[in-house]
């Protein structure tokens, strides 16, 4: 290679052909696979040759090897600018094809304000017009943001109306890209698309003999074209409607004539232009004689001796069933589809034949498909039982009519393939169980005989402890399964089962011991007997209460499993569809959060809000994706159950160690944005980096017994693949609560050790979470907290852990402020104004008039006022467009009544904000939280 660059390139006498040779040459060595580090000004100045040969050897050197970094790139842009500037239309062919290949950053910098220009000019060449959109295209792909809208959309449009039907194709895929990110700028390509397809669909093949492909005219221009109508709803011109229903109708009459020729070729086209017009049929979804007849012709291809063929029929098909037109012309090939599935040779046809029958079941033949599909995953393949599974719980709970076929199908699908029986599938037939009486002993008879069998999965297992735990005596009347035969059942699997389930079997005992006193002695001896257990003392649990009517979350896992926008939701297209099991008229895809809760506390079930109860809850899923647990729809986290509050029993201070940080080593993370942001509501993300996420959920005097009482539960997640070591979240206190912090500490794996410090202002109850967080797991922190005497400031979270080595500091201040302690007090306008001016001395009243954050809506402001803890009241203020409220701050020491009246002045975009409390640090502090939300 130096031999070349000193006896060749080297020489300055060379001639242009001599150059271009050996740049090609040195092409050549570059595809061998060897680097090439010289040449390339030699191809820089073959750009500004003369000789077309030259200049597209120059061109294409630098298309391959030169990269956006290059030193030379300012010469090249100089050289292709001179290009496109020559008019000539082979040069400017090559500079064009020179900007789409390299396609860079910079590329578009420099040119994407000219290519439009040349795209739109009226002298420009077909062959150059053709390049530009193709040019530009590529531009916009990889960098759409350089990219200028300007008068030149309106006028590439009517290239659709071009007489060469090149610039027509090129830029239609350029205005298809275009019209999905801005699609009001395009909206005149709609009547002109359907002008330009109704002249090829109704065109003899003779017509267009230069775009003609095996008989089919113009294949690739029609499917383009038919991919840009599908940006846009149905055109509203009534001409340009019925112009596009006569062409969808020529096209499907076409499918049905006899091939014009037995070539592959002919098929093929004429059958990608038939599937682009049922796309377009089923998203207009408006014409029911359109989508019968293109379900029809898909049901033609279900048994077509070509696979991709059927492939592509099943996919169709199962986004026609979606539609309330189709779905029993749909219905009508279940037959077929199931023969599919049986008889396929391709595991990805079995798999869509699956997603159609799962697609096509209504109450009408769900048992049937149900059935189908149980067969079917005995010799299925292995990628794809989870997702049977998913569907096979799914539609047996939204499409049953008795409640023991449910619990049957379930029990059947654990015993085929329990290993895919995910946690959430058992949990909600556990649900269902606990929400129905009329199941309760039919089911607690059914998992007991099942247990019988000889080997039993372990998912039934958790199924029948659980059942049995809860409605055993329901059939204890039975000799066959009286309360010891029960026992002794579950028992003879405890040894067998991983340490999650034998967790649940011995809540399952516990519950026998209340269930049946009559065998307590035996459970007590069972359980000494047992080296694990160190302690048979055990507290009697209450019965499981029902769980909060809530839909399923089998669905989230189904569409997490198949991506967004990929399951069909039968409850939103079909109108007629019947309510599912638990009396909801749809089933909304609930959060996924339930796939990686970390504590038995959190929401096992995909309920959002555990049940209130001394049980045992079900072992913790475990997942390994990081999710958003923190949304405002969340529902608040379960109360504490009875006598758990002495879990947080202080012992003796003396051998306590001082744990409470005194001051914060990093500044408070956005705290004031982030405080504001919780003192309407309850649940959110708290704090967000490329590390971290904490998020909240908190409830106060809901179910607590005190009404100066609160819980929080804090969620960390982390957001990266990499463990968190040294994980320690501690709580900071302010001067204002620096003396007055009660904390409790266990530690994980060693000997629990409790901290007290006495507050007379805020108490406030926490355990710490395992010092590693895995990557991609969340973790939860309780804190229950007692409200002592009003406060003004809010102690801070102070996380510190490892990531990679380094030592990570985050503080936050935790929203646990005055209104949380409110109850809202309902009064009358009479006695309102009454108290209102027993509050009428100035160091009890404070008001701020302020201008508007927001906008002024009525129902957001009521929201705001109700979520701040007031009663808000109605009629109360002669001036109706005023808002009164009126509450009372429950504190360990005193009460404090509270009354707040809010005016709004539309036209000055203002409030103005009194409040009226027996103490005017209370006041001012109260005014100062509410004036932030408006």
């Amino acid at each position: 290679m130096p031999f070349i660059f000193n006896c060749s390139l080297g020489d300055k006498a060379l001639d242009g052909y001599s150059k271009k040779k050996y740049v090609c040459k040195l092409l050549f060595i570059f595809l061998l696979g060897h680097d090439i580090d010289f040449g390339h000004m030699e191809a820089v100045n073959l750009l500004s040759s003369n000789k077309y040969t030259e200049k597209q050897i120059g061109y294409l050197f630098i298309s391959v090897l030169v990269n956006s970094n290059s030193e030379l790139i300012r010469l090249i842009n100089n050289a292709i600018k001179n290009d496109l500037a020559s008019r000539n239309p082979t040069f400017m062919g090559l500079a064009l094809h020179c900007i789409a290949n390299v396609g860079s950053r910079e590329m578009a910098e420099a040119f994407a304000g000219e290519i439009p220009k040349i795209l739109v000019a009226g002298d420009t060449m077909d062959s150059v017009k053709q390049s530009a959109a193709l040019c530009l295209l590529r531009l916009y792909r990889t960098s759409p943001d350089l990219v200028p809208m300007g008068d030149w959309t309106s006028r590439v449009v009517h290239l659709l109306n071009d007489q060469h039907l090149g610039v027509v194709t090129a830029a239609t895929s350029l205005i298809t890209t275009l019209a999905q990110k801005n699609p009001d700028e395009f909206k005149t390509s709609v009547s002109l698309a359907v002008s330009r397809l109704s002249r090829i669909v109704t065109s003899a093949s003779t017509d267009l003999q230069d775009y003609t492909y095996y008989f089919v005219p113009a294949p690739w221009l029609s499917v383009k074209l038919l991919r840009l109508l599908q940006c846009y709803p149905p055109p509203e011109d009534p001409s340009a409607r019925g112009r596009l229903t006569e062409c969808l109708e020529t096209i499907l009459n076409k499918a049905q004539e006899p091939p014009k020729s037995k070539k592959v070729q002919h098929s093929n086209a004429k059958n990608a232009v038939l599937f682009e017009a049922i796309s377009l049929i089923i998203h207009h979804d408006s014409e029911p004689n359109l989508l019968v007849r293109a379900c029809n012709q898909l049901g033609q291809f279900l048994q077509h001796r070509e696979t991709n063929l059927r492939y592509l029929a099943l996919e169709s098909m199962c986004t026609l069933a979606s539609s309330e037109f189709s779905h029993e012309a749909v219905k009508t090939h279940i037959e077929t589809v199931i023969n599919a599935l049986k008889t396929e040779r391709d595991v990805s046809v079995r798999q869509r034949a699956v997603d159609l029958l799962y697609a096509m079941c209504d109450r009408s033949n769900a048992q049937q498909i149900v059935a189908e599909m149980l067969n079917y995953l005995e010799t299925a393949d292995y990628s794809i039982r989870e997702e049977i599974v998913l569907k096979v719980a799914i539609l047996a709970e939204k499409y049953a009519v008795d409640y023991t076929w449910y619990v049957d199908t379930i029990l059947n699908l654990i015993r085929i393939a329990g290993d895919y029986v995910s946690e959430e599938v058992w949990y909600r037939v556990i649900q269902i169980v606990i929400n129905r009486d009329d199941v309760q002993g039919y089911a607690a008879k059914t998992v007991f005989e099942a247990l019988q069998a000889p080997a039993c999965h372990e998912n039934l297992v958790k199924v029948g402890g659980y059942i049995l735990g809860e409605f055993g005596n329901l059939i204890a009347g039975d000799p066959r399964s009286s309360p010891l035969i029960q026992f002794n059942l579950l028992h003879s699997k405890f040894h067998l089962c991983s340490v999650p389930t034998r967790a649940l079997l011995l809540s399952t005992y516990i519950k026998f011991v209340n269930l049946f006193p009559e065998i307590k002695i035996t459970i007590q001896d069972v359980l000494r007997s047992d080296s694990q257990l160190k302690n048979a003392d055990a507290t009697v649990l209450e019965e499981m209460p029902p769980f909060p009517e809530r839909e399923s979350s089998i669905l989230a896992k189904l569409k997490k499993k198949k991506g967004p926008n990929t399951v069909t939701d039968l409850e939103e297209t079909k109108k007629e569809r019947n309510s599912d099991m638990n009396g909801s008229t749809e089933v909304t895809l609930v959060n996924a959060s339930t796939a990686s809760t970390p504590s038995p506390s959190a929401d096992l079930l995909g309920l959002g809000a555990a049940p209130v109860t001394n049980s045992v809850p079900p072992p913790t899923p475990s997942g390994s994706l990081l999710v958003d647990v923190f949304s405002d729809t969340s529902a608040v986290p379960a109360s504490l159950a009875p006598g758990s509050e002495d879990n947080f029993a202080s012992p003796d201070l003396a051998s306590s160690e001082q744990v409470v940080s005194e001051e914060p080593v990093d500044p408070v993370h956005d705290a004031d944005e982030l405080f504001h942001k919780f003192v309407c509501k309850n649940n959110g993300v708290l704090f967000e980096n490329q590390l971290l996420q904490i998020g909240l959920k908190s409830e106060f005097r809901q179910n607590l017994g005190k009404n100066n009482t609160g819980r929080m539960f804090i969620f960390y997640g982390n957001k990266t693949s990499t463990q968190f070591l040294n994980f320690n979240p501690t709580l900071v206190c302010s001067d204002d609560l620096q003396s007055n912090i009660l904390l409790l500490l266990n530690f994980p794996h060693k000997r629990d050790v409790f901290f007290v410090l006495n507050l007379p202002r805020l108490n406030l109850q926490t355990k710490p979470v395992d010092p590693t967080v895995e990557g991609g797991a969340q973790v939860q922190q309780i804190i229950n907290i007692e409200c002592i005497s009003d406060f003004m400031e809010a102690p801070v979270l102070n996380i510190q852990f490892r990531y990679g080595g380094t030592l990570q500091n985050i503080s936050v201040k935790l929203p646990i402020t005055l209104n949380k302690f409110f109850q809202p007090t309902e009064m009358a306008s009479q006695d309102f104004f009454q108290r209102w001016k027993q509050l009428s001395s100035p160091q009890q009243e404070v008001q701020n008039i302020f201008k508007a954050n927001h906008p002024m809506d009525t129902e957001i402001t009521k929201a705001k006022i109700i979520g701040f803890g007031t009663a808000l009241l109605e009629d109360v203020d002669p001036n109706p467009a005023n808002f009164v409220g009126a509450g009372i701050i429950h504190t360990k020491s005193i009460q404090i009544g509270c009354l707040m009246r809010l005016e709004p002045n539309l036209q000055a975009q203002m409030y103005r904000l009194t409040l009226r409390t027996s103490k005017e640090t209370v006041s001012r502090r109260l005014c100062e939280l509410l004036s932030e939300q408006f």
